[in-house]
């Protein structure tokens, strides 16, 4: 026997959906970072692209006096050092290509120029976040001294390493920097040991703290040499940071005034429109850091981030 059809007497959801106006979301770029070390970095403009930083030679030593018997007063001076460090800005760029034909047909509601220059700019300052923990020359995490580099005591990131990081950085240090894998590692132990560290609010948001320092979480300081591990395991750094050039901190920099600026460091510049109708437009970030001296920065290695306990 035939199967009976049931006729259909509505319009149908799909077929009305075409004449109707739906609401759209601008393009959601889930690669997007709140990209704290920024916000809380002292940023220092260069005007010249160069920061010569000059430093006291290690050990001088300033004789002075005390006492009332009126004895011959000391002869000192303080000594620099003869080859200061210079830092050079590094330039972070792209060339954005746009059809005009898609800009000028496709622009409502969303203009299309301005969306694919709002992502691209993320991109940018994405790569100058990474950059300034990870680049060779004048990262973070390359830069920190010898001397200022310590060990976890078992591997996981426990109370007692990050004490030990403090005593390091013990003039005024301003923020721990991890990877968000090793802040849970290190919410972990705190747990363990029934002492949960408490939070602050920091930009409208919360942060973990440890000694009244918040715990700054970015996916640059890598876990095994990757952003987002496939497991939740393997071993990073914790960084612990001193701010700002009052402090003898550490500092970014950036060059100031450049054509086309939208932030401080990044401008826009319409290069043309080719013979293809293709318009162009240069994105330019200019960025580099600097650590003022050794004890601005330290760096807890070796921090295993895939240690879990059985609590009872």
């Amino acid at each position: 026997m035939p199967e009976k059809v049931v006729p259909v007497h509505t319009l149908g959801d799909r077929a009305a959906s075409k004449l109707a106006t739906v609401t759209k979301t601008p393009p959601q770029y889930q690669d997007i970072t709140p990209r704290w070390l920024v916000r809380l970095m002292d940023w220092k403009p260069v005007e010249a692209g160069v920061l010569r930083v000059n430093r006291v030679v290690k050990g001088s030593k300033v004789d002075v006096a005390c006492g009332s018997r009126g004895e011959d007063l000391p002869e000192t001076f303080v000594n620099y050092e003869e080859n200061p460090r210079e830092y050079t800005l590094n330039s972070i760029s792209t060339v954005l290509d746009v059809q005009t034909r898609v800009s000028d047909l496709f622009s409502s509601p969303f203009d299309q120029i301005r969306e694919q220059l709002r992502l691209t700019i993320e991109a940018v300052k994405e790569k100058q976040e990474s950059e300034l923990i990870n680049n060779p020359d004048y990262g973070l995490l390359v830069n920190v001294p010898a001397s200022q580099r310590i060990q976890t005591l078992n591997g996981p990131p426990t109370p007692d390493d990050l004490d030990n990081l403090i005593s390091k950085v013990w003039k005024e240090p301003s923020f721990f920097l991890a990877h968000p894998l090793a802040i849970a590692a290190f919410g972990r132990e705190c747990t363990r040991r029934g002492v949960p560290p408490p939070t602050i609010t920091l930009f409208g948001s919360p942060f973990l703290t440890w000694r009244g320092l918040p715990l700054i979480p970015s996916d640059k300081l890598l876990v095994d040499g990757q952003s987002t591990p496939a497991t939740i395991a393997g071993k990073t750094s914790i960084l612990l940071i001193r701010g700002g050039e009052q402090k003898q901190g550490v500092v970014g920099l950036f060059q100031p005034g450049l054509p086309g600026e939208q932030t401080p460091g990044l401008s826009v510049r319409f290069m043309g429109i080719d013979r293809e109708a293709i318009g162009s437009y240069l994105i330019s970030l200019y960025c580099s850091a600097a650590i003022l001296t050794d004890d601005a920065i330290a760096a807890l290695e070796g921090v295993d981030v895939g240690h879990y306990h059985d609590y009872k």
